[in-house]
């Protein structure tokens, strides 16, 4: 990872984004629903993990971005240079009284391999890098609750330890309109993700 002072500078200017969510219509801009919380996670390359989320109900929006580093408003190719510090991440705005923020965590850990460091798959660099960005400290302890749980579950199936960070969010930088939606835009373009095959069930753990 590069430090601050490395970072490539970024500019003033955010990315033009879209009035609508492409799949589902609903307004990408603020203010959003009463009640409505959100959330962040890096899992990837941030088309598939996108899509992921927006197939869950009581998913309000989803957008793609940057995030978890210092470049001011990136671009697409600043990030992949690997100069920025940023991750590709997957904001999601959604009705809790539809969808907990637990159940986003085991979306979160059965859609791809967290034991692979700065890489998913075949996508290699500190922007594949698997993340949970927290908005609350309740969301920081289930967080570090599910890691635990699902730890667990991995060891004793033979894998290796997770490499997730879980830190608090920093700001969010969205990606260029093209990535927004991509894959329903372009159904057969490439996801990238590819989880364990194993099943993230909750259990208690003392201390949590």
């Amino acid at each position: 990872m590069i430090t601050k002072e490395q970072a490539l500078p970024g500019r003033a200017e955010a990315i033009a984004l879209p009035l609508k969510h492409f799949v589902n219509q609903n307004d990408l801009a603020k203010p959003y629903p009463e009640d409505i919380q959100q959330a962040m996670f890096g899992l990837g390359c941030f088309w598939g993990a996108e899509r992921k989320f927006w197939e869950t109900e009581g998913v309000y929006i989803t957008l793609v971005g940057y995030s978890a580093g210092y470049t001011p408003n990136p671009t697409y190719q600043e990030v992949c240079s690997g100069m920025t510090g940023h991750n590709e991440v997957v904001y999601v705005v959604y009705d809790p009284s539809k969808v907990s923020y637990e159940n986003l965590l085991k979306l979160f850990w059965e859609s791809h391999n967290p034991t692979q460091g700065m890489r998913q798959g075949n996508d290699r660099g500190t922007q594949y890098r698997s993340g949970i960005y927290t908005f609350s400290n309740e969301q920081k302890e289930l967080a570090k609750n599910s890691l635990v749980q699902y730890q667990k579950v991995l060891l004793e199936a033979g894998f290796s330890e997770i490499t997730t960070e879980i830190i608090d969010a920093a700001e969010f930088y969205a990606a260029e309109e093209y990535h927004q939606q991509y894959l329903a835009k372009n159904p057969g373009g490439y996801c990238g993700l590819g989880g364990l095959g194993i099943a993230y069930k909750k259990t208690e753990i003392p201390g949590f």
